[in-house]
């Protein structure tokens, strides 16, 4: 074994150690916060993402992804450097919030329908927060005021398609996969010889995909069924760990010395030093940093709302944990996603901030339609299934219309030609 093999394993034996001496001596302050991580995944995780799951496993198997991605590819190769089966991910992925986009994508790599660099630069940009959660947890819930849901809704998901066409070249020289790479020889020869029309070759695409699926309506909803609670039950587990090493950090003074090393370089960059707990706390989890961004005294709105966008778009260590469980089962890595959450989370406090002075203005105007009329935290209830749904399907037609749309006039320009 090589020596630092030997360095690795010793380490992680004395971090492991540690952490069971501080669960021993802080025992209640462990429960609450496990208590806590429980209370997050079954009021807003399970049921917000549980339905998502399983629909996505159902169209898979159904074959419509297929359809889907014949229709897309024309305009999702051309920006992102993808196969059409991306847009599917795009409008899923942020339409239902971390980590679905990542979890699509090692489903359709483990098909054979992305090669690797492709699953990388689809899965860096599809990781991103729900509409929910960012307008009705972090503006309403955090910062009191409906307004702020324009400008955090452009922040976030404008920076998130920026930053797909930037990872477009990512691994720029590696050969991108065939629009028909999943099917045998003689069905691609066939689907592609039998029509010149996008709209047919679409549905014969899923036609085909269905067939050699092959899997009963029945035994296709059960395992999608189980697979989408397996995977909940290891987000679960994820997210009740990170919130027992935040308190096992604050109780052992840790988030202290954190806290008063980023108002050092806050303050030497000429930054509010009061962002320092909300960044602090949104490095390892989204939503403890965005309630403190959204509480932080001292500093302007602009500057808070600038710090929500960062964080939000970081979308803290919990959520990169569930997104490498998840790129583990396939061979994507993970230090591209790492370097892409860094980079949109540049371009959304970026763009919050240079946006923010022109959007204010007409924040009022949108909030109405943005938000429905529902409580100022609809995570504490089961009435989030309703809203995740309803404004999840309203972020799909609209994505899905709009590259529908950019697919048809990329069409009827090459016809023209």
């Amino acid at each position: 074994m090589p020596w630092y093999n030997k360095i690795g394993i010793i380490v992680r034996f004395i971090l492991l150690s540690a952490i069971f001496a501080l669960m021993l001596q802080y025992p209640a302050s462990i429960l609450q916060a496990a208590l806590r991580g429980v209370g997050i995944w079954w009021d807003v995780l399970f049921p917000s993402l549980l339905p998502f799951f399983i629909i996505s496993e159902a169209l898979l198997g159904f074959g419509i992804v297929h359809g889907i991605g014949a229709l897309l590819d024309p305009i999702m190769r051309p920006l992102f450097r993808v196969p059409g089966v991306g847009g599917f991910v795009v409008a899923m992925g942020y339409a239902s919030g971390y980590p679905v986009g990542a979890k699509l994508t090692t489903r359709l790599r483990s098909e054979g329908l992305l090669t690797r660099e492709e699953g990388e630069r689809l899965v860096s940009f599809t990781t991103t927060s729900d509409p929910i959660f960012l307008i009705g947890a972090v503006a309403v819930g955090f910062f009191g005021s409906p307004a702020l849901a324009l400008p955090l809704a452009i922040a976030h998901y404008g920076a998130g398609l920026l930053l797909g066409i930037m990872m477009r070249f990512h691994a720029y020289r590696t050969p991108p996969t065939s629009a028909t790479s999943h099917l045998s020889t003689r069905t691609a020869d066939h689907l592609v010889s039998r029509s010149s029309s996008i709209w047919i070759t679409a549905f014969r695409a899923m036609h085909i995909a269905r067939l050699q699926d092959g899997r009963p309506l029945g035994t296709l909803l059960t395992q999608a069924i189980q697979s989408s609670l397996k995977l909940m039950m290891v987000v679960g587990g994820l997210v009740v760990f990170f919130s027992v090493m935040m308190e096992l950090l604050s109780s052992a003074g840790i988030m202290k010395a954190w806290d008063y090393m980023l108002r050092t370089v806050l303050s030497w960059m000429h930054l509010p030093e009061s962002l320092a707990p909300a960044l602090s706390g949104g490095i390892f989890e989204v939503t403890l940093g965005a309630k403190a961004a959204g509480s932080a005294e001292g500093a302007d709105l602009r500057m808070q709302v600038t710090a929500a966008a960062w964080i939000v778009s970081w979308a803290g260590l919990s959520v990169h944990a569930q997104v490498a469980s998840l790129l583990n089962e396939s061979d994507l890595r993970y230090t591209p996603f790492l370097i892409a959450r860094f980079i949109h989370g540049i371009l959304a406090g970026l763009f919050a901030y240079l946006l923010f002075p022109w959007l204010a203005p007409y924040s009022a105007a949108w909030s109405a339609f943005l938000l429905p009329t529902t409580q100022l935290e609809p995570h504490t209830t089961w009435a989030w299934v309703v809203h995740s749904l309803q404004w999840g399907g309203y972020l799909i037609l609209g994505i899905g219309s709009l590259l529908l749309l950019a697919s048809c006039i990329v069409r009827i320009i090459r016809l023209l030609r």
